[in-house]
């Protein structure tokens, strides 16, 4: 079966893929951290204390989430949080998640202590665009992007379906899981979380 492979995430033909779908676009993210170069001034000003924001990365994906919600499409993902968090989820929890939640994209959790992993769920991140068309997202083990494949055999797409049931299935809507940890988030209590990378 071919492969398209995206180098870039400034690739049009990658980011059109977020706009020219007709229903559903979900992603199961499996990182605990993501080495995203637009984040990082926002990632240092978290770090340093710095009460939530906005910044340009997701001030463009908020736009296109609430556009796609008005016109009766659905963004929604599950990503497996292992605790205790890293800095960068917790960055990613308190000031990326808080915000596109509020735009209308469906963001659920699903919390695993060190060393375990949820049962039937790869360590793989994807996003699946109207069940039919899989893009799978490669990283290397520090987070930073490598490619993007999208893949047309019909058995992985079909995977990729089954995994996502299983994970919503395993999971629990974000504004659920933080409404007891925003301290811990936000780095007001004591954790062991360590710097990522």
């Amino acid at each position: 079966m071919p492969v398209t492979k995206f180098l870039s995430l400034n690739d049009p033909r990658f980011n059109s893929l977020f706009t020219d779908f007709h229903h559903t676009a979900y992603r199961l993210e499996t990182l605990q951290i993501y080495d995203v170069s637009y984040e990082q001034e926002a990632f240092d000003r978290f770090l340093v204390g710095e009460s939530r924001g906005l910044f340009p990365g997701i001030e463009s994906w908020i736009d296109m989430v609430r556009a796609g919600v008005g016109e009766g499409k659905r963004f929604h993902r599950v990503h497996v949080l292992v605790e205790p968090l890293s800095d960068y989820v917790r960055f990613e929890c308190a000031w990326s998640y808080r915000h596109t939640v509020k735009a209308g994209e469906d963001v659920r959790v699903i919390p695993v202590g060190e060393h375990e992993w949820p049962e039937g769920l790869p360590r793989v991140d994807y996003w699946l665009f109207d069940s039919t068309r899989l893009l799978i997202m490669n990283y290397t083990p520090e987070g930073a992007f490598l490619s993007a494949e999208l893949i047309e055999d019909p058995r992985r797409i079909v995977e990729a379906n089954y995994w996502r049931d299983q994970a919503v299935g395993l999971s629990v809507p974000f504004l659920e899981y933080a409404a007891g940890y925003d301290d811990l988030m936000l780095g007001r209590r004591k954790c062991e979380c360590s710097r990522p990378g």
